[in-house]
């Protein structure tokens, strides 16, 4: 059985932000769209809002949300929720409160990006 998880493709112009996870946790050093798990009950809209408020101290605007992807990794299966977002206008700038990094890059930057398993197929939708 897979876990519902989140992620946010928040996007500033033509770049998107990314993040990198931290060392010594599932992942540490590859980097991500932030989001994560949906709390039981909980809709994935409400579980971006609170996850990137948690993660990055942000408020974001949901533009629309792409097509889930499952992808299995040795621990377990996610099942991955993309949204396509931006900061609301009286947001603060994102900040990596759980993330060792952020970075803004342009789609065609992030193949140079050691990115999550499960964000390539959300990379692939995003350049079609």
């Amino acid at each position: 059985m897979s876990v519902d998880v989140v992620c946010a493709i928040l996007k500033r112009g033509e770049t998107v932000m990314i993040a990198r996870r931290p060392e010594g946790k599932k992942l540490g050093g590859l980097w991500e769209f932030p989001g994560g798990k949906v709390e039981p009950g909980e809709r994935p809209e409400a579980a971006l809002h609170r996850e990137l408020h948690e993660e990055l101290g942000c408020e974001v605007q949901i533009i629309r949300e792409l097509p889930a992807c499952e992808h299995a990794y040795d621990w377990g299966s996610i099942r991955l929720i993309p949204f396509v977002c931006q900061l609301t206008p009286t947001s603060p700038e994102p900040h990596p409160h759980e993330h060792s990094a952020l970075a803004w890059v342009t789609l065609a930057e992030l193949s140079s990006y050691d990115l999550a398993p499960a964000d390539l197929p959300v990379v692939a939708m995003l350049r079609s």
